[in-house]
């Protein structure tokens, strides 16, 4: 047999024709992008034939291909030219407050970063990051396509008007056809002008298609209680018909004439406002902690939809953005806004209340003492100063009952049954009435202080300064103080064991105990038939402190800190008010006196229940004799 040899030539042969195929199957893969992009075209084209509206995402192109470029203008149109030359890229608006990063790509803020504060955990803190939020405007063109400007790319120019930094972008068909979004941030201003403005756009920019602008936010946590933050702190507030309103979780709204939309994560603020109000606007709000043990990223995702009207045929929209914290001392400043009332400090007389005292009186301490435990202390000495008048009143008038007790206590026996309980009454009436007391006396300077409750319970947990400052064991007077973790949760009170919340409860058990025998004096002597006030006050003064115990363990500690000042404060002012000041011997005399003077004439409206108490005793008498 003949051996074979090895051929030279055949083996350079297999080579080059390998070389060959090598080369033909990646010059096959560089082609079919471009054709594949062809194709898609051609679908989509086909697709506009058939009335669909067809929207695709953009990706930049960085070389000259024509069939790329026939592709980009059969997707894009009039406005090819953003894919054509469009790259990625950011552009940074930064001062002393805030650092604003805008993507080419959407001509959007795609980092929002408030320089000045931390996360509980100490991370750096962002209302935008890493996609959570999305500026757009969809819109049609004259020649049937859907764009959304999320998805073109915008070039970037950056410029300065004295102090101030500008950023345009522009979205362009040509260098004199364009739509801008313009961001001018001023030095040390939380405020960003932001400007809509489209230039020869009116005849590439269908009128008779809706033009919908578009913001949506998920609210990262920052706070340490997320219930606090989520539940009680976050929430949607906006500006329609020149009234403020907020929008429940879960729900969605359509108002009009909209000034400003913003998106409220408790100690800080997202706002969209627009000097041209929004018509047919909707605001939706959604929760998105499903388990507060589980879900510990977001809190609640905001969502703005409204259309925007043209101008003979462009965009000219002015606005601003907010990014910054919802602190009343700073929102107050931007007169003619409203944004002061997202601060959150009450409707009615308790935001009065904060407003016009509390917060004066707060930022007044602030300016002279940097220690905020203090601060509050002091300032609870102030409230309860000045509500010792209401305090003395209320102590007074339970020591005239005690006075006329025995009275009472003598014309029960003496008209002992339900027959004669409307005898009864009038005959008490008419002691108290001859001895200067009044039932009211001692119920109005109660009444009195419960608005001062109230406003507080607003006041401390929405109080930025207060944010991360530390007094004795507790890191944070804006949240709980932990002195303990338990590896269980006890439902309604949580997973740790907070210590303010305890001084407080045993601070208003000792209170209520006091109090005790003050109530008791101030309450006729049980009736025949009628309730036992006085069981009912011992049951109340062990379930109040258990009852504040639970709720305020997960609530601000500077709130807790407050309650339990005051409950020792307003002690104090008792024992002195009943050691010090009341003479029990001095008031006795006086209802005396008050016995001898001829009775006053009796009021209409006394007169009036008088004789409906009167008609109803003789009713009763009618009734008794039929039977």
């Amino acid at each position: 047999m003949e051996q074979k040899k090895f051929d030279v030539n055949s083996f350079i042969g297999m080579i080059l024709l390998a070389g060959i195929a090598f080369w033909w199957i990646n010059s096959t893969k560089l082609d079919e992008s471009a054709i594949d992009t062809a194709t898609k075209t051609e679908q989509i084209i086909e697709a506009e034939k058939n009335t669909s509206n067809t929207t695709s995402e953009i990706k930049p192109v960085f070389e000259n291909d024509s069939l790329k470029q026939v592709a980009f203008v059969n997707k894009l149109g009039a406005f090819a030219q953003s894919a054509i030359n469009g790259s990625e890229g950011n552009s940074v608006l930064e001062n002393e407050l805030v650092k604003l990063t805008i993507n080419n790509k959407g001509g959007q803020i795609i980092e929002a970063q408030i320089k000045n504060y931390k996360t509980h955990d100490s991370l750096p803190l962002y209302m935008i990051k890493d996609k959570n939020a999305s500026f757009n405007i969809n819109f049609g063109t004259k020649d049937n396509r859907i764009l959304n400007t999320k998805d073109l790319f915008f070039e970037p120019t950056i410029s300065k008007n004295g102090e101030n930094i500008i950023v345009s972008m522009k979205l362009k068909v040509s260098d004199t056809r364009f739509l801008e979004y313009r961001y001018e941030m001023k030095p040390n201003d939380y405020m960003v002008n932001f400007a809509v403005r489209s230039q020869g756009l009116s005849s590439v920019i269908n009128s008779s298609t809706p033009i919908n602008l578009d913001w949506s936010l998920i609210g990262y946590r920052h706070e340490k209680s997320l219930k606090t933050e989520n539940t009680m702190y976050s929430k949607l507030y906006y500006k329609a018909d020149g009234e403020v309103d907020d929008l429940n979780p879960n729900d969605t709204e359509i108002v009009n004439n909209v000034n400003w939309v913003s998106y409220k994560q408790h100690f800080f603020s997202s706002s969209l406002l627009s000097n041209t109000p929004l018509n047919n606007a909707t605001v939706i709000s959604t929760d998105l902690v499903k388990n507060e043990e589980i879900d510990t990223v977001y809190t609640k995702k905001f969502e703005l939809k409204t259309p925007l009207d043209l101008s003979n045929g462009e965009l000219n929209y002015n606005m601003k953005w907010f990014y910054g914290p919802s602190d009343y001392n700073l929102l107050k400043t931007f007169e003619g806004t409203d944004l002061d009332q997202t601060a959150d400090l009450g409707w009615g007389i308790f935001g009065f209340l904060n407003r016009t005292i509390f917060y004066p009186v707060f930022n007044l301490l602030k300016g002279f003492l940097s220690n905020y435990g203090l601060i509050i202390i002091l300032m609870t000495i102030v409230v309860r100063i000045i509500m010792s008048p209401l305090v003395y009143k209320s102590y007074l008038s339970s020591a005239k009952m005690k006075v006329i007790r025995p009275e009472l206590t003598a014309l029960n026996e003496k008209y002992p049954g339900k027959e004669n309980a409307m005898k009864r009454q009038q005959e008490t009436m008419a002691i108290q009435r001859k001895a200067g007391v009044s039932m009211l006396s001692g119920c109005i300077p109660a009444l009195l202080q419960m608005p001062v409750f109230f406003a507080l319970f607003k006041f401390f947990p929405t109080n930025l300064s207060l944010r991360q400052e530390s007094f004795l064991w507790a890191p944070d007077l804006s949240s709980y103080d932990v002195i303990f973790k338990l590896p269980f949760t006890i439902p309604w009170y949580g997973n740790h064991v907070s210590l303010f919340p305890i001084l407080a409860s045993v601070a208003i058990f000792f209170y209520m105990k006091m109090n005790q025998s003050q109530q008791a004096n101030m309450q006729a002597p049980t009736q025949e038939g009628m309730p036992d006030m006085g069981k009912m006050m011992k049951y109340m003064i062990y379930f109040s402190p258990i009852m504040m115990l639970f709720f305020f363990n997960n609530y601000a500690s500077s709130l807790s800190l407050y309650y339990f000042v005051s409950n020792l404060l307003t002690i104090a002012i008792m024992l002195v008010i009943k050691n010090y000041v009341i003479d029990e011997d001095k008031i006795h005399a006086q209802i005396e006196e008050n016995k001898k003077k001829p009775e006053k004439a009796k009021s209409k409206f006394r007169q009036r229940i008088d004789d409906a108490m009167k008609q109803a005793q003789e009713q009763q008498a009618q009734q008794k004799r039929k039977k």
